[in-house]
């Protein structure tokens, strides 16, 4: 069984954190270091550790993600310039809380995806 993270503290709301959406499937709250003007982590209310746990059960969760995020994306007022959906798997994918989420990111212009190497 998966281990609960900090994010299962936040849907649960017994620890503060900037929450700009929430229903029974998503979590959706500022990021607390930014890496733009607008940055919120969209995580699903149940704990799936990895994309690679992902089952056919967690698809509505998942696709609420997706929707949530570009409804957060208007309200802010960034769908039309553009915005990253990042979702990182891993160790060598950058994955620091093993909670899935989904980095909402954008506000001003991103740049490239990868750097060059």
């Amino acid at each position: 069984m998966a281990e609960e993270t900090i994010f299962s503290k936040i849907i649960r709301r017994e620890i503060p954190a900037d929450i700009v959406y929430q229903d029974e499937l998503v979590t959706a709250f500022s990021d607390i270091s930014p890496q733009a003007p607008t940055h919120v982590l969209i995580i699903p209310n149940v704990l799936i550790p990895t994309i690679n746990d992902v089952t056919a059960e967690h698809e509505p969760a998942l696709g609420r993600m997706i929707t949530v995020a570009s409804q957060i994306a208007a309200e802010r007022g960034i769908a039309d310039d553009g915005y990253r959906l990042i979702i990182n798997c891993n160790q060598h994918g950058g994955q620091e809380v093993f909670h899935i989420h989904m980095h909402l990111v954008g506000g001003k212009p991103l740049g490239r995806m990868l750097a060059q190497q």
